[in-house]
């Protein structure tokens, strides 16, 4: 059965998967302007919280932890191939990714509740 639900699921897969490819292959891409690999993950984690958000809808805790965690395999992972290197600063921009998607979804949530109390 096709529902919202289960095209979150979908998307969420599909932008695992390029962002796994992404993170994972040889970079052969252009730096356009300082730091767009930060602005990459930073958008990317986003992302992934609001499909995932939207497929699940689970505790925000236990998506945090399952980004969290997914953001540090990643970089363990890019620390053991040659042509990667690991580093804290992509960390951080995945879990300020995280928190972005947080913060405006829960700012929507705040901003709707004060718009039907009017």
């Amino acid at each position: 059965m096709i529902t919202y639900k289960n095209i979150f699921k979908l998307a969420l897969v599909v932008a695992i998967i390029v962002t796994s490819y992404l993170v994972f292959s040889k970079p052969s891409y252009p730096q356009t302007f300082a730091h767009m690999d930060k602005v990459g993950h930073l958008g990317s984690f986003f992302a992934l919280a609001y499909l995932a958000h939207y497929a699940f809808k689970p505790r925000w805790y236990f998506l945090c932890s399952a980004l969290a965690t997914y953001a540090v395999l990643i970089e363990l992972i890019q620390s053991r191939l040659p042509y990667r290197s690991a580093s804290a600063a992509d960390v951080i921009a995945d879990l300020t990714g995280i928190a972005l998607f947080y913060l405006v979804h829960f700012s929507m949530i705040k901003y709707r509740k004060l718009k039907a109390n009017r």
